[in-house]
């Protein structure tokens, strides 16, 4: 087994929430933000059983605490994808992992007023002028850019 590096979060954004492992979106960030949490180099980057993590330990129905107890033996992303796939509470066909993933890849706010001004005051915060931000992962990606000294 490999011994994976934590990425440090104070220095650098986690991965897109675009990127994919195993076809799933969101991976990738989730164990970028879980490996700088066991090292303490998480900066102002949750992981937590909320938000877009919410999404994936939902869908693939892993224990948050294991996940993160799995991460912590320094396992590497493809070791981790494979300890998912044996542990997932809910086997994934691979049509439904790219079913899920193309959702969250094109997934917006819900309709609700409350949810829409919310994701608008949060794009406001970048850029009155900017209509290409139109989904969640949009959003992030602005977010991460921003963080680390670019501009909107």
């Amino acid at each position: 087994m490999s011994q994976f590096i934590a990425p440090d979060l104070t220095q650098r954004p986690p991965r897109s929430p675009r990127v994919k492992l195993g076809g799933y979106v969101l991976l990738p960030r989730l164990l970028d933000k879980c490996r700088a949490l066991v090292a303490g180099k998480n900066g102002e980057y949750r992981f937590d059983g909320k938000g877009m993590n919410r999404h994936f330990l939902n869908f693939t129905g892993i224990d948050e605490a294991a996940l993160q107890a799995e991460v912590a033996t320094g396992k590497s992303d493809s070791e981790m994808l494979t300890w998912i796939q044996a542990n997932a509470r809910t086997p994934r066909e691979p049509w439904e992992i790219a079913q899920w993933s193309n959702y969250h890849l094109q997934r917006g706010p819900d309709s609700d007023a409350e949810t829409l001004q919310h994701f608008a005051e949060k794009v406001a915060q970048f850029s009155t002028t900017r209509e290409d931000i139109t989904t969640w992962f949009d959003l992030l990606d602005v977010d991460d850019y921003v963080s680390f000294g670019g501009q909107p």
